[in-house]
């Protein structure tokens, strides 16, 4: 039995490339389990089916603003997308409200890098560091 993805490529239920193609496809189901149980209350539990839909969902959204932006880059003859381009690509695909949020996540780790990059050229750089949340 074969089965139509959203790409247009089959897939059977061999375990030959068509899997692996699927694999490459998809978040790690363990990650978004992970982000998924971290907006639960502590004794939640998610179901197996849960976690596969949000999986398909995530993996969807990412490939959709993803070509987006890069229609954007094509159009405008750069290889490169970049973050901005990302946040054009929520804006334009009336997700205003991530694209907020992206644009001032996108902005902190800008700042971030550039302390980074000023305390390495100072002698600074001894690799250790603490990790950082930009959303907040």
């Amino acid at each position: 039995m074969s089965q139509q993805n959203i790409g247009g490529a089959s897939s059977s239920n061999d375990e030959g490339a068509g899997s692996s193609r699927e694999q490459d496809r998809l978040l790690p189901i363990a990650n978004v389990g992970r982000i998924m149980k971290n907006i639960l209350p502590p004794n939640a539990k998610i179901s197996k089916e849960a976690k596969e839909t949000m999986q398909e969902c995530v993996s969807e959204f990412i490939g959709f603003v993803t070509s987006e932006a890069s229609d954007k880059c094509r159009k405008e003859r750069r290889k490169t997308v970049n973050g901005d381009d990302v946040c054009w690509a929520l804006g334009t695909l009336g997700f205003d409200d991530y694209g907020g949020a992206l644009k001032r996540y996108l902005h902190r780790y800008r700042e971030s890098e550039g302390e980074k990059v000023n305390q390495e050229q100072a002698g600074g750089g001894s690799g250790s560091h603490q990790p950082r949340n930009y959303l907040d």
